[in-house]
């Protein structure tokens, strides 16, 4: 009786390890094909920073291996986007057998609309966000003080930000759900409207680097 207890644990078990599996399979083939195009896709990334800098100013690495390690980084942020349907697929095919019929139904929407909405706010960082914010921030290099960028620096400080406006757009997703669960109301919004504007600013302070101009940015939408 144990054993036919534990034989539904153990098919569970080997499926997800083979879903895993499947993943990582995925983001290691995106890796490698990512990889070949390693100095486009840094270069695309880098393009809304050097259109605001100064004619003859670029972007820099000060350790020996920094150049090869921010493209594996690269490449491996690039090969997990292009994995991520994989991923998606994988998760859903483990998860949707244990779901209801009208769960299902109304999940399929749900991953799309999220993930419409993710590169939404990830598109709005990058074209929108991203001019405006280092032209700002670049604005105090003086004669005497020049803008030296990393691609380190650069590509920890981009992909945060954008992964920010990404996780940031989900909100209306969030608050949907909330309201269906019956936790939130329109009334209620309404009524704390400004405790949530104060929360937004607070939480966009912290997904964002200290500068008001990309902080007020993050928070647009979250009041919208």
């Amino acid at each position: 009786m144990d054993e036919e207890e534990k034989l539904p644990l153990t098919e569970h078990l080997t499926e997800l390890r083979d879903r895993l599996i499947r993943c990582f399979i995925a983001v290691f083939v995106g890796f490698v094909i990512a990889y070949i195009f390693k100095e486009r896709l840094f270069q695309i990334l880098t393009r809304p920073l050097i259109r605001v800098m100064q004619e003859g100013e670029t972007l820099i690495f000060t350790g020996i291996p920094e150049a090869f390690f921010t493209y594996l980084k690269v490449s491996l942020l690039a090969g997990l986007l292009l994995a991520a349907p994989v991923i998606i697929y994988q998760f859903w095919m483990f998860v949707a057998p244990g779901l209801y019929k009208k769960e299902r139904r109304m999940m399929i929407p749900i991953v799309f609309v999220s993930a419409f909405f993710f590169i939404g706010g990830a598109l709005f960082g990058y074209f929108i966000v991203f001019p405006f914010g280092f032209k700002f921030l670049l604005s105090f290099a003086t004669e005497n003080i020049q803008a030296l960028p990393s691609m380190r620096e650069y590509l920890s400080f981009s992909s945060k930000l954008l992964l920010a406006f990404g996780v940031v757009f989900e909100l209306p997703i969030v608050i949907t759900f909330l309201a269906r669960l019956g936790l939130v109301t329109v009334p209620f919004l309404k009524k704390h409207r400004k405790y949530a504007l104060l929360i937004f600013f607070a939480g966009s302070a912290l997904l964002t680097p200290p500068d008001v101009v990309t902080q007020i940015m993050l928070s647009l939408p979250l009041m919208v």
